[in-house]
C-alpha cells in the first residue's frame, strides 16, 4: 500500500432535484499539511477541518455539453451513455447500485475542465438503459468491455463507486491491460473470502437491509447539512432502477488473492461514516493491492462523490495526472 491521507471539503454545492441541474467544477482551499505513519509506511494528508470554515452548500455554474448514445449489448440490452468527447484521456465512471449514468452531475464538469473526455452511463435495469434477456445478458465487465469497443477506447482511466466499484475490480482482472488507473470509491470490492463476508455481515446486522437508502447511504452530516442534496440524490434514486432489471453476473471471483495480481496503480476512497466500507475495511483491502493509495472524505457516507464532490474531485484529479500514459 503507497500511501493514506484524510481530507475534508471546505466548499460544497446546491444540488437541484430532477436530474437535468447545471452543476459544475468546484475546487477546496486551505493548507495542506502531512505527516509521516512510521508504523505502515505511509503519508497521511489533512485539509483544513470543517468546524473553522463551516460547511455549506453553494450554487454552481453549468454541465459541459455531452452526446448521448444508446449502446447495443447481448441479449437484446441497451445502455444509455453520455460522452463529453474531445481529445483527452478517457475517465469512464461507474455508477452505484442506487444510482445510474445521472449519478455524476459534480464530476462531469469538474473532469472535463481538467481535460478529460468523460463518459457515463447506466448499466442494465438503470435509467434510460435496457435490461434485455437475462439468459442471453453478459457479465458486467462484458458489457462495459462492449461500450469501450463502441466508442473506440483504447486505454482509459476507471473510476467505481459502491457497487460500481465491484464492477471496477471485476473489470481490471480481466481487462488490466486496457486501463491506465483504477479507482474505487465507497466500496466493498465484492471481496469474497470467508473472513470478509463475515467481517462485512457483522457490519451490517438486520434489519439493516430494510433501512431506508438515504440513510445507509448518505452520512449524518450531509443529510443534516443538505436537504436540498439529498433531495436530489434520492430523486436520482428513485428514477435508477427499472422494472425490468435483473442481477448481472461478474466475470471473475474476487478475492484478496486475486486483487494481489494486479499491478496498475490503484486509488481507494471512503466517506469517514460509511456503513458498508468503512475506513477500516477499505485499508484491509488495500493491504492486499500492489500500489494502493487510501483516502478517507471527513463527513460523507457511502457516496462522498456526491457528499463531498470538492475533495473527492481533487483526489480523482490529482491521480488521474500521476498516472496518465502510462506505458506497459
Amino acid at each position: 500500500m503507497e500511501n493514506d491521507s484524510r481530507t475534508s471539503a471546505a466548499l460544497s454545492r446546491r444540488a437541484v432535484v430532477g436530474g437535468a441541474a447545471a452543476l459544475a467544477a468546484l475546487t477546496t482551499t486551505g493548507a495542506v499539511a502531512g505527516t509521516a505513519r512510521a508504523a505502515s509506511g505511509t503519508a497521511r494528508a489533512v485539509s483544513g477541518s470543517g468546524t473553522d470554515r463551516p460547511w455549506e452548500p453553494v450554487p454552481v455554474p453549468a454541465q459541459r455539453p455531452v452526446t448521448e448514445y444508446q449502446v447495443p449489448v447481448a441479449g437484446g440490452g441497451s445502455l444509455w451513455c453520455w460522452d463529453t468527447g474531445g481529445a483527452g484521456e478517457p475517465v469512464v465512471l461507474l455508477h452505484p447500485r442506487s444510482g445510474s449514468g445521472e449519478s455524476w452531475p459534480y464530476q462531469q464538469p469538474v473532469l472535463a475542465g481538467a481535460g478529460y473526455r468523460v463518459i457515463g452511463y447506466s448499466r442494465r435495469g438503470a435509467y434510460r438503459s435496457v435490461a434485455g434477456t437475462k439468459a442471453e445478458a453478459d457479465t458486467q465487465s462484458g458489457d462495459l468491455d462492449t461500450l469501450a469497443d463502441h466508442l473506440g477506447l483504447d486505454r482509459f482511466h476507471l473510476s467505481g463507486s459502491a457497487a460500481g466499484g465491484v464492477l471496477a475490480a471485476d473489470y481490471a482482472l480481466s481487462h488490466e491491460d486496457r486501463l491506465l488507473s483504477l479507482t474505487v470509491s465507497g466500496s466493498i470490492m465484492g471481496v469474497q473470502d470467508a473472513a470478509y463476508l463475515e467481517l462485512a455481515a457483522a457490519l451490517q446486522p438486520d434489519p439493516f437491509g430494510d433501512l431506508p437508502a438515504a440513510f445507509k447511504e448518505l452520512g449524518p452530516s450531509y443529510r443534516a447539512g443538505d436537504l436540498d442534496g439529498v433531495a436530489a440524490w434520492q430523486a436520482i434514486q428513485t428514477r435508477a432502477l427499472t422494472a425490468d432489471g435483473f442481477a448481472q453476473p461478474l466475470a471473475n471471483t474476487i478475492t484478496w488473492a486475486a486483487l494481489g495480481t494486479l499491478t496498475l496503480p490503484v486509488q481507494l476512497i471512503t466517506g469517514d461514516g460509511d456503513l458498508y466500507s468503512p475506513p477500516s475495511i477499505m485499508r484491509l483491502n488495500a493491504r492486499h493491492l500492489r500500489r494502493a493509495q487510501t483516502h478517507v472524505v471527513d463527513e460523507a457516507g457511502h457516496n462522498p462523490h456526491w457528499e463531498q464532490p470538492a475533495a473527492w474531485n481533487r483526489l480523482l484529479v490529482a491521480f488521474l495526472r500521476r498516472n496518465g500514459g502510462r506505458g506497459r
